[in-house]
């Protein structure tokens, strides 16, 4: 069942309410972020003091206030720049939640109640090994996006190497490795035209919140095994220079007649920008079941995989097995609407996040100013057509001459989208679906597979890498 044209123009139409209000108390504190705490100003002085007094009627109420009148007589340590991430991330969540229930209105989705906080891990020695990093976040505020130079993006260089080498520090270390990398790319930032302030400001809060003791996920928050259908209704690839991720949604039917779930899982691999295309589902050759059950549509039966309280499936192609062909639009249609959806854990409360699963039939082909768009009659929904991986055979005049899509329903730049996994159009007079994962075994395009044999890129480096471990 597609999601009713009239609840989309709902969503569409206007955000939540308090939404703007909030956007705006954050848009305040990023700039008091890219001009310095260290040199505050009038205006920035007040976009924190408004910060603090949005947060007075809640539990973090005494915390910010504190840090903000700290941080106005000039004195910033730590401990004022961590309670001035909690603050906006407080912030940032509200906006989440508000918009991901207004979205679940209109979809007519259940969703799982959020568990209660576990038990945060006690881990002395990556406490330690955070005060480092939290410094130079630290020193970071205090100079201002504006005042980075190559110096103080290379400052903590050494301390984030040493998390990297911990596998259980992996998830902060690479947030923090990435947000250096991008500042020493940039330095020094005084003479760029434009900055990345809402980017930087969100690695920046996501990256102190990481680092404080009981972040880490505590041995309550362990993964349940989970047996049954699962049934895929499109990847998303996620491609950089250096790395590729696919993130399949799907439904899973549980084994023992529970109700259906709306799941993620996700297998990645490392890269170097040379691999593009559809080469690059040859770095994920090491997931056969789940490539083999998203090139030919099939469902997978699952056992014993863990489950995250957040819908993601820990994937392991051991634990999985090929199914009966599966037709994702079928799914959209018949087992979508009645899943139950993952309730957000706390730490990925963030509007970028969500991507939530729909289908949608019966539009036309339209255009916005924001480019081009499905025109469902009682609204005009922008596509995200920039989203489509290169890995794959949707392209953009196949998702205007559709008639039906799964999408990804997303908010960003401060309206609803949707980034296109399948779509039902006419290809040589025939309706045929065409999914992002339909080359993970290899391209079907006659075409398009004489181009890569005629390079082979992951062929020519791995016989190169052979030969240097021969010597």
């Amino acid at each position: 069942m597609s999601v009713p044209p009239a609840a989309l123009a709902e969503l569409t139409a206007t955000d939540p309410s308090g939404v703007a209000e909030a956007l705006d108390l954050i848009t305040g504190v990023d700039g008091a972020l890219e001009h310095g705490l260290g040199r505050p100003d009038p205006a920035h002085a007040r976009a924190l003091a408004d910060l603090a007094g949005a947060m007075s009627a809640t539990p973090l109420g005494a915390v910010v206030g504190e840090a903000v009148e700290t941080i106005a007589s000039g004195s910033i340590a730590d401990t004022q720049t961590a309670a001035l991430a909690g603050g906006r991330g407080a912030l940032v969540g509200a906006v989440h939640d508000a918009l991901l229930a207004a979205l679940d209105g209109a979809t007519g989705r259940a969703r799982d109640e959020a568990p209660a906080p576990q038990e945060p891990a006690a881990d002395g020695a990556a406490d330690e090994r955070f005060g480092g990093v939290r410094s130079w976040l630290t020193e970071l505020a205090i100079n201002g996006w504006r005042g980075v130079d190559g110096e103080l993006a290379s400052g903590a260089d050494q301390a984030i190497e040493t998390l990297l080498a911990d596998p259980a520090l992996r998830r902060p270390a690479v947030l923090l490795d990435g947000l250096a990398a991008e500042l020493r790319a940039c330095a020094p930032t005084a003479t760029m035209e434009g900055l990345p302030t809402r980017r930087w400001a969100d690695l920046w809060a996501r990256a102190l919140v990481l680092t404080q003791r009981g972040a880490l996920p505590g041995p309550g928050a362990a993964a349940e095994p989970v047996t049954g259908r699962l049934l895929p209704l499109g990847v998303d690839v996620h491609e950089h220079a250096t790395a590729v991720q696919a993130q399949v949604h799907a439904v899973l039917e549980p084994a023992d007649g529970g109700p259906a779930r709306l799941v993620r899982t996700a297998v990645s691999a490392a890269k170097v920008d040379v691999i593009v295309g559809p080469a690059v589902w040859g770095l994920l050759a090491d997931h056969p079941v789940l490539l083999g059950a998203l090139a030919e549509q099939c469902s997978l039966e699952v056992a014993d995989m863990p489950l995250t309280a957040g819908g993601d499936l820990l994937w392991d192609d051991a634990l999985a097995g090929k199914g009966e062909p599966a037709d994702p639009f079928v799914t959209a249609r018949v087992a979508l609407p009645a899943a139950v959806a993952p309730a957000v854990p706390p730490l990925e409360r963030h509007p970028t996040r969500i991507a939530e699963p729909v289908l949608l039939e019966g539009y036309k082909k339209a255009e916005t100013p924001r480019g081009p768009a499905f025109d469902l009659g009682d609204t005009v929904l922008p596509v995200a057509t920039d989203r489509l991986p290169a890995c794959g055979p949707l392209t953009d005049k196949l998702v205007a001459s559709s008639s039906a899509c799964i999408g990804l329903m997303r908010w960003d730049a401060g309206g609803w989208s949707v980034q296109p996994l399948a779509v039902q159009a006419k290809v040589k007079r025939v309706l045929t679906g065409v999914h992002t994962g339909d080359w993970a075994l290899g391209p079907t395009d006659p075409k398009v597979a004489k181009a890569e044999a005629r390079y082979d890129a992951l062929g020519v480096l791995r016989e190169r890498a052979g030969r240097l471990l021969r010597r």
